[in-house]
């Protein structure tokens, strides 16, 4: 079964360069016209959405963009106001700021917020999520599990998530917190999903010919768990180690792609052949 694939998506590992060159930020800003389409910072997942939308405020602004709103939303009412519907119909980007994913979508699940997402996001509306908001953009997302610890069973805590690319798993803050072992615990129970891990000032960029690039100064992981041959994750002793045989993973770094249908690495031949 091939994935269920949508495009005009970037997912940030979080702590995204704010001070630098900004390469992941600059390629937010090259998405949109800067003298005339809006950007929309939402700080739906912080517990500082104030101090959180004024710092990316600020960087946008310097970056060019002219037209900037912050939607904050910090209770579900809040994503019924018109005001909050119509800013989001405006947007041509709406960037997802870290914090909580489970707020994100505990807030704005099943309301007319959540309803213009989806609508703006199939109408092309780019979507940006950082640290918790990257993790809101599949269908599945972790919530919480062991940071740098060996897998074990049913330690992972998962929600559904926005659901804007479909059968995958994404983690941030991926080598930087030592991630690798509840993602594979995710994966375990989820084997039809691929699982991704973003280091932290990297991203991804999801083409909706069903592929994506790697940007920023880390590394992008990739779990393929579709030809796992056992696994104990159903077993009984939850807490036992996870035992998994024949998971596959790709390593990737910047401007390496992956195809999601394909489940498969690939060269950037047209860029190679420019440098030649």
């Amino acid at each position: 079964m091939e994935p269920k694939l949508e495009g005009n998506l970037i997912i940030i590992g979080g702590a995204e360069d704010k001070k630098g060159e900004k390469e992941i930020l600059k390629e937010v800003c090259s998405k949109l016209d800067r003298e005339n389409e809006e950007l929309v910072i939402a700080t739906v997942a912080t517990e500082l959405p104030e101090e959180v939308g004024k710092e990316y405020t600020k960087i946008f602004r310097n970056l060019g963009v002219k037209k900037i709103s912050v939607l904050d939303i910090q209770e579900r009412e809040h994503a019924f106001e018109e005001k909050n519907v119509d800013m989001l119909k405006a947007a041509s980007i709406v960037f997802f700021t870290g914090g909580d994913q489970l707020k994100i979508t505990s807030l704005l699940g099943g309301t007319p917020l959540y309803k213009v997402i989806k609508d703006i996001y199939k109408d092309g509306c780019v979507f940006v999520g950082t640290s918790a908001g990257a993790s809101v953009m599949s269908d599945t997302m972790i919530i919480s599990g062991s940071d740098d610890d060996s897998p074990k069973k049913c330690t992972v805590k998962m929600a559904p998530g926005l659901g804007l690319i479909k059968d995958v798993i994404i983690d941030q803050h991926f080598a930087q917190r030592g991630r690798v072992g509840r993602l594979l615990g995710a994966i375990a129970e989820n084997p039809e999903c691929l699982g991704i891990g973003i280091d932290e000032d990297t991203a991804i960029e999801v083409c909706d010919k069903g592929y994506f690039k790697v940007i920023g100064s880390s590394a992008v992981y990739v779990i393929d768990a579709s030809n796992i041959s056992y696994t104990n994750v159903s077993e009984q002793n939850p807490d036992e180690l996870l035992s998994m045989f024949n998971v596959k993973m790709h390593v990737l770094k910047c401007d390496d792609r992956f195809d999601l249908i394909k489940r498969q690495p690939f060269e950037n031949k047209e860029e190679k052949n420019e440098n030649k």
